[in-house]
This record gives C-alpha cells, sequence and structure tokens, in this order.
C-alpha cells in the first residue's frame, strides 16, 4: 500500500514542498497583483523547462517509436461538433450548494473529504467537532461543524469504506442518496445542501462578430480534432492500417471547485493519442508479445463494487487472457504509459491502474482505464486509457455523412447475406429537408444486426424508429414509403468499415505535480554546518530535469572565467542546459539552492583547474564527485543526462575525488 512518506521514508510535508516551489519560481498563481484567479497558475522558469523536457521524452517515447501522426488542431471548436459527440449533453460533474452560505462544493469531493474525516475523527481523538481539511481547501485548517461523531460501529466504518472504494460509480441520484443517508450538511454552516445538480465544464464564446449567442467551445480535450481530420490522415498514411494520431496542446475545463493546487485547474496541457485498430482483427497488436511478462498493478472494476481498494500484481499478458483488460492493444498501451511514467521518475509504489466502473465510464468508452498516481491529495487519476470503440468516427459521420471510413481492397472476392437498405431519396428530401443527409447517413450506418430486427419491425408495422440524436427529439419515424430493408447475396471486392480507437490522454500538469512530490526529500547536514540542519532537494531523473549542469568557479578569480567560458560553450554545443553560480555564497550554499531546483550535476572549477585542466563532477543525490579532465566530465555528463550512462557506471570508471564541501 502507499504511504505518503518521502523516497527517504521521512513524512511528507506538501507545505514544504510548496514554499519551495513558490519561492524557487516553479509557478506562482496568475494574476497575482490583481488579487488572483481560482485554477489558473503561470509556470515559472523550472517548470516550464521541466514542462518542455516531459513533451520531449513523450514525443520521442511515443510519437517516434509508435511513428504515429502529430497533429495540432484548434483550440476553438465550433458548438455542432461537441453537440454531436455527446460533450454538450454529458460532459459535466456534479455540485452541491450550500443555500445558507452560497459555497458550492463538486459533489464527490464533498462525500470523500467528509467521510474520510469520519474515519480518521474515528481512529484518532473523536469529538463533537472535527478539525479536518476544509472540503477543497487543504492549505486552510479549521474546525468545521459536522454530524456529532461517536465511536463509529465497525458495520459503519466499513460502509463508509465501501462507499469511498465505489464512490465514481454514482450519478448524481446517487450522491443525493448518500448525502442524506450519512447526514452531509454544508461544510462551514451545517445547513442542508441543495440536490446535486450536474455542471457542464465546457467554456462557452462567440465565434465571429455576428454570434447572438455563444456558438462555440473551448476544447475540453485535443480528441475531436483528430477524429475530424481521420480521412486526410489515412490518406496521409497511404491508407494503412492500423495507425495513430497524436496532439498535445491546450485545453481547458470549468472545474467546480479547483482549489487542489496545480492538481484541479481550468486551463492545461494535455497529450493525447488516438490508436486506430480493425475491430474484425480482435484489436490485436504486433508489438503485444513483447511486452506480455510486464507486472502491472491493477484495481480492476469488480473489486471496486465489492468496496475494496484492493490491487492485484499480473502480468497484462495474463490480464488480457483472462479479460481483466479487453484487448491486446488497451493493455499494450497501459504498458507504455507504465514505462514512460517509470522512465520520468514517478515512484513506482505509488503508480496503479485502476479501472472504470459502469457508471463512471465516459458515454464513448468501451473499457477504460486510469493510470492513477499516489500523493499528498491521496490517489489521483493522471493519464487515462480508453478503447473508444467507432463511437466518434461515426457519430461525426452519421451527422455530415463524411466518409470517416476504412476501404480496403479484398485479395479475393467475398459473397455472403446481408441486409441492405434502399432509401426514396425523392420523399426523403421534401421532408427532412436540411436534416435528410444525417438521416441517410445514419440509417445507412445501422448494424447488420439491427437492420435485421428493424426489417421485421417494418414488414409486421409498416415503419420503424431509428435513433437519431442530432434530429429532432432523437426518435426518427420512417415509414415503408421511405424506406425499404431486404437480405441479398452480396459480392464483396471491397471491405468498408469504421475503425475503433483506443486512447491514451495524459494531463501534463497532474503527472508533472506527482514528480515533484516523489521527487522531494530532505537531506540533514553536518552537524558542524552554518546551513540549516535539513536541505530539501528534489531528485529529478536527468533526463527531464530543468537545468542539467550547475556550474560553480571556487571564485571569481581571472583565472577561471577562460575555462567557464569554455565549459559552457562545450555544454551549449551538446545541448545540455547549464548555469553558472558565481555568487559569492559558499559553494556548499549554491549546492544546496540549486538541488532544490532539482538540478542533478555540478561542475566545481578551482585552482587546480588552472594547473592541470581538470575538473570536479557532483551528483546531487549522494554528493559523491569524480574529477577528471574537461573532455571526459563533458562526455560523461552528456551520457548522463541522455540516459545512456548511469552516476553509478560514471563513478565507477572516473577518479573518485573526495573533498568536503565547504559551508
Amino acid at each position: 500500500m502507499a504511504t505518503n512518506t518521502t523516497k527517504t521514508g521521512q513524512p511528507f510535508d506538501r507545505d514544504v514542498l510548496d514554499s519551495l516551489l513558490r519561492r524557487t519560481g516553479f509557478y506562482m498563481p496568475s494574476f497575482e497583483i490583481y488579487g488572483g484567479e481560482k485554477g489558473l497558475f503561470d509556470y515559472g522558469p523550472p517548470l516550464t523547462a521541466l514542462q518542455s523536457n516531459f513533451v520531449d521524452l513523450w514525443r520521442k517515447h511515443f510519437v517516434l517509436k509508435e511513428k504515429m501522426l502529430e497533429v495540432d488542431t484548434t483550440i476553438i471548436t465550433p458548438e455542432p461538433v461537441f453537440v454531436t459527440s455527446g460533450h454538450v449533453a454529458k460532459f459535466a460533474d456534479f455540485m452541491s450548494k450550500d443555500p445558507k452560505t452560497g459555497e458550492i462544493f463538486r459533489t464527490d469531493h464533498l462525500i470523500k473529504q467528509v467521510l474520510a474525516a469520519r474515519l480518521k475523527a474515528d481512529q484518532d481523538a473523536r469529538g463533537k467537532t472535527i478539525e479536518v481539511e476544509k472540503p477543497d481547501e487543504p492549505q486552510k485548517k479549521k474546525k468545521i461543524k459536522d454530524v456529532k461523531i461517536e465511536k463509529l460501529d465497525d458495520a459503519v466504518a466499513q460502509e463508509y469504506n465501501e462507499t469511498l472504494a465505489k464512490l465514481d460509480n454514482y450519478d448524481g441520484h446517487g450522491f443525493n442518496q448518500l448525502i442524506n443517508k450519512f447526514q452531509i450538511k454544508g461544510p462551514t454552516s451545517g445547513a442542508d445542501l441543495d440536490p446535486p445538480k450536474p455542471f457542464n465544464l465546457m467554456f462557452q464564446t462567440y465565434i465571429g462578430p455576428s454570434a447572438d449567442k455563444p456558438n462555440g467551445y473551448l476544447r475540453p480535450e485535443t480528441a475531436q480534432g483528430q477524429f475530424l481530420n481521420f480521412q486526410k490522415l489515412l490518406e496521409f498514411n497511404k491508407q494503412k492500417m492500423p495507425f495513430a494520431s497524436a496532439s498535445i496542446g491546450k485545453s481547458f475545463r470549468n472545474e467546480i471547485s479547483p482549489r487542489q493546487g496545480l492538481l484541479r485547474v481550468r486551463e492545461f496541457l494535455v497529450a493525447e493519442i488516438e490508436h486506430y485498430v480493425d475491430p474484425e482483427a480482435g484489436k490485436k497488436h504486433d508489438r503485444f508479445q513483447l511486452l506480455k511478462d510486464t507486472k502491472l498493478t491493477l484495481l480492476n472494476r469488480h473489486t471496486q463494487l465489492a468496496g475494496s481498494e484492493k490491487t492485484e500484481v499480473m502480468t497484462v499478458g495474463d490480464a488480457v487472457e483472462n479479460k481483466v483488460i479487453d484487448n491486446e492493444t488497451l493493455g499494450y498501451f497501459i504498458v507504455r504509459i507504465q514505462d514512460f511514467l517509470l522512465k520520468l521518475g514517478i515512484d513506482h509504489s505509488k503508480l496503479r491502474f485502476r479501472q472504470h466502473m459502469a457508471n463512471e465510464m465516459a458515454h464513448y468508452a468501451a473499457d477504460c482505464w486510469d493510470a492513477e498516481l499516489y500523493g499528498s491529495y491521496g490517489w489521483i487519476e493522471c493519464v487515462g486509457c480508453a478503447d473508444r470503440s467507432a463511437y466518434d468516427l461515426t457519430v461525426h459521420m452519421n451527422k455530415t455523412g463524411a466518409p470517416l471510413v476504412v476501404r480496403e481492397n479484398l485479395p479475393e472476392p467475398r459473397k455472403f447475406q446481408e441486409y441492405q437498405i434502399d432509401l426514396n431519396k425523392k420523399k426523403l428530401g421534401p421532408k427532412f429537408r436540411k436534416d435528410a443527409k444525417a438521416v441517410e447517413s445514419a440509417v445507412e450506418s445501422l448494424s447488420q444486426d439491427l437492420r435485421e430486427k428493424l426489417s421485421l419491425e417494418l414488414k409486421n408495422s409498416g415503419k420503424i424508429t431509428v435513433d437519431i440524436p442530432s434530429v429532432g427529439n432523437g426518435k426518427t419515424e420512417l415509414d415503408k414509403d421511405l424506406i425499404s430493408i431486404e437480405q441479398r447475396e452480396v459480392t464483396q471486392h471491397v471491405r468498408e468499415y469504421t475503425p475503433n480507437v483506443i486512447e491514451p490522454s495524459f494531463g501534463i500538469g497532474r503527472i508533472l505535480y506527482h514528480l515533484l512530490e516523489h521527487s522531494f526529500w530532505t537531506r540533514q547536514s553536518a552537524e558542524s554546518s552554518d546551513e540549516p540542519s535539513a536541505r530539501n532537494v528534489l531528485s529529478i531523473p536527468p533526463l527531464i530535469a530543468p537545468i542539467k549542469v550547475l556550474i560553480v568557479p571556487l571564485s571569481n578569480h581571472a583565472d577561471f572565467k577562460p575555462f567557464l567560458r569554455q565549459l559552457t560553450s562545450t555544454l551549449d554545443d551538446l545541448d545540455v542546459a547549464n548555469s553558472i553560480d558565481d555568487s559569492s555564497a559558499s559553494i556548499g550554499k549554491r549546492y544546496s539552492r540549486n538541488d532544490e531546483l532539482g538540478t542533478p550535476f555540478g561542475v566545481t572549477v578551482d585552482f587546480q583547474t588552472v594547473k592541470d585542466k581538470t575538473i570536479t563532477l557532483r551528483e546531487r543525490d549522494s554528493t559523491k564527485q569524480v574529477r577528471a579532465s574537461q573532455e571526459d566530465i563533458c562526455h560523461a555528463i552528456e551520457a548522463l543526462v541522455r540516459g545512456r550512462e548511469t552516476w553509478e557506471q560514471v563513478s565507477k570508471r572516473l577518479p573518485e575525488f573526495t573533498s568536503q564541501e565547504v559551508d
């Protein structure tokens, strides 16, 4: 089970890390001099560089390795796109309002925090009033009103735990039942809450000067832009299947209560992949066998519905074979996600994959797993990996008539029986006018099973009803004068099908925040040091650290300057980010400041350098040093930051340098 401790086993203190990140310029509240705005933050130089390095590594790990087609689509999206995709109707969270104070809370978060507080109180002191974190405001601890807490019965405590385990499976009605059952009140007023209401998370906007009402949205994901370009991407890929598109860009969600720092924000960077597969091929993946023995920590939906959060470690091969994970391609990308997160520096013991439950499942998904990371806020979804089936391409094709399909020439003709539809277009046009094309596309996309059923219905009653969400009330009636459905023998030379889609989606900001939590620890200073007794360290891997090397001259002596210029020039030519700290502070203090920034290596130029042109290389986490020529040290640094060598390997082949850091 994951614990909230640092890599050295020390208790993790979020306030200390947050103070460090703000003090060193990792991030700051947006519009701070105007009072700020909740859920909006600006990244300073260290976090901007860290994010850029993340994106570069993501591109290499996925786009280049998997030969994906990267696109950059627009943020502003016309309203009909999201009406068709279902986002306007279904992209929502439930909110609860305290009528006495006017405070608004995200319902599932409120229930989770209150029940967790009661369980904690049961374990600790218990009493009439509990000192807990105010829901959605973890930085402000205050006494809040709650129902009187006596010692919980074992059955009640178990019910709380079971409810928390399957909380994501409730809808608005279910949330309201929980609020009434557990007597959850307004956190500060103790008043009864209004019933939960859905709140659509998309930002509306106006497109063009003539719009008299909002007619567009800021995208909440990059996926729809990729789907709408499917046909062009398929042509670019020379009609070859399977293939994947990828996109990295800003997305926007109007969060109900964005008060969890960098984890719950209204503007954020996402990286998404849409991998298109042939459904008849069983969603196989040609490289799955190479990864089938990789172990994953899984929390499946059946365990959650039983009220437990007990995970199970199994190989992805076993998970797919036993249908815990639906198919090979989904399993393949879950492994690739895990490999990427571990390469970033995420703590493996604080990573699990949780399967979505039925009510929680997105409206488009056939199966979905979240990569959840553990930190001071508990388990947080950071990457989603969903089987979106053929939903998106199908609905956009039905709405627009665009041929978002694959046409495959068959090596030999195929003969088979199929139900075919004939439409009387002379009557269809006048009856449905502007919706005629949508009706035609929807009818032609009906599955064979449904066509068989509707043919019997048409024969018996003379009419059928077809679900077409974009037309009228969603139910479209067609009589035998407009449509006929008959079974015929077909000879097929070209197979036409709509691909299914496997989608990994990365919330970059959430991953980076957890990387910072997982990297943070405190080093105890020597007793004789004039430094504080504890020094904070961010053990960010060299591969993505904002600055790779700190160059530290022993002093501002003029003899050092040529070596400093040569060092920075060499490292610049190697594309290794570096900085010089020639301040008057001691070497120990200068290194300590950069340990807080996550700088993995330090180079010291001293009087010995002037004599024999050797320099020292210091490693951040161990503080151990080696000494060699400038050429050897620069080559070692390049190998370290590219991941070709480890510090253990470098320290074995280069001479050790023993010296006490001067404080």
